[in-house]
C-alpha cells in the first residue's frame, strides 16, 4: 500500500486496479453523483477503465485522487486529493465520500491535509477547488479550508463556484530557499 498521508483519523494511499470494486460502490450512488456532471459507474469494467485512464496516470507526477480508509476500521469512504487539469493549467483539489461519512469531518480533514501537502510537500504555488453552487456542504469544505472564492462559471455543463489559494508566504519563503 503507497500511503501518501496521514490524518488524525485518516489515511490517505494510492488506488491500484484492485480497487475498482470500492470506486464502483462510490460512484454508483446517485446522491454521491448528484452535483457531478458524471454518469453512475454499471460494472467494475468501467471502474477499471476511470483507474487506468484519470486516476493512476496522475501519480507519475505525484498528484492524483487518493483512496480514503478510517485508520480505526480500514474501510474505505472515498477519495480525496489533488489533480492536474490540462484544459486549465491548474491544481484541482477534489473530494469524494460515500454516504455514511458524509457530515462527519472527513471530507474537510481530507481536503485540508491535501492543501498541506501540496504546498509543503509538492510546493505548489495554487490549488483551485470548485463545487456546484447547490453544493452547500463541498462549498462550506472549501472556505474552511481557507480557499478564497474567485468566480461562478460553467464547468462541463455544470454551473460551479471556484476557490483558490496561493500558497502561504511563510511556506514559499522555506521552498525558494
Amino acid at each position: 500500500m503507497h500511503i501518501i498521508l496521514q490524518t488524525p483519523r485518516l489515511i490517505l494511499r494510492r488506488f491500484t486496479q484492485a480497487d475498482a470494486p470500492l470506486l464502483l460502490q462510490l460512484n454508483s450512488d446517485p446522491e454521491v453523483l448528484k452535483y457531478l456532471h458524471e454518469p453512475a459507474l454499471q460494472n467494475e469494467e468501467h471502474a477499471k477503465t476511470i483507474l487506468t485512464t484519470i486516476i493512476l496516470p496522475q501519480y507519475q507526477n505525484n498528484l492524483g485522487r487518493w483512496a480514503i480508509h478510517l485508520k480505526t476500521t480500514h474501510e474505505f469512504i472515498g477519495w480525496c486529493g489533488l489533480k492536474y487539469l490540462i484544459e486549465t493549467d491548474e491544481i484541482d483539489l477534489g473530494y469524494r465520500l460515500i454516504k455514511s461519512a458524509w457530515g462527519k469531518g472527513f471530507a474537510y480533514e481530507a481536503a485540508q491535509h491535501c492543501l498541506h501537502y501540496g504546498f509543503n510537500q509538492l510546493h505548489l504555488k495554487t490549488i483551485t477547488g470548485r463545487a456546484h453552487i447547490e453544493n452547500t456542504a463541498s462549498l462550506k469544505i472549501l472556505e474552511k479550508i481557507g480557499m478564497q472564492f474567485i468566480k461562478e462559471e460553467i464547468v462541463d455543463g455544470c454551473p460551479v463556484k471556484t476557490y483558490r489559494l496561493n500558497m502561504p508566504a511563510d511556506i514559499a519563503d522555506v521552498a525558494e530557499k
